[in-house]
């Protein structure tokens, strides 16, 4: 009876959304644990104290999409944007 109330084509786009979102977060908190220089799982690694190693550091905060997106302009839409901010148009 609940399964019919709930699995209808209706709410198929909300389980999607929430499905990305939950991967996403999934997928932020693993790349924190296998990454993050400040995270020590292990009981070796936290007995290390607090660590100066400022290259490992460096190399997690600057990933791949940070560089990608460095010299990007922050907009979504810039031709939309353009179209009506520019008073030549």
């Amino acid at each position: 009876m609940a399964a019919n109330r709930w699995l209808k084509p209706e709410v198929y786009p909300l389980f999607a959304a929430v499905g990305v979102a939950v991967g996403i977060c999934g997928m932020q908190l693993v790349r924190n644990i296998t990454t993050n220089p400040e995270v020590r799982v292990t009981k070796q690694n936290r007995t290390a104290g607090i660590l100066e190693n400022f290259a490992e550091g460096e190399k997690y905060s600057q990933h791949s999409l940070r560089k990608y997106v460095r010299n990007k302009q922050p907009q979504i839409m810039p031709s939309v944007n353009n179209f009506f901010s520019d008073p030549r148009n």
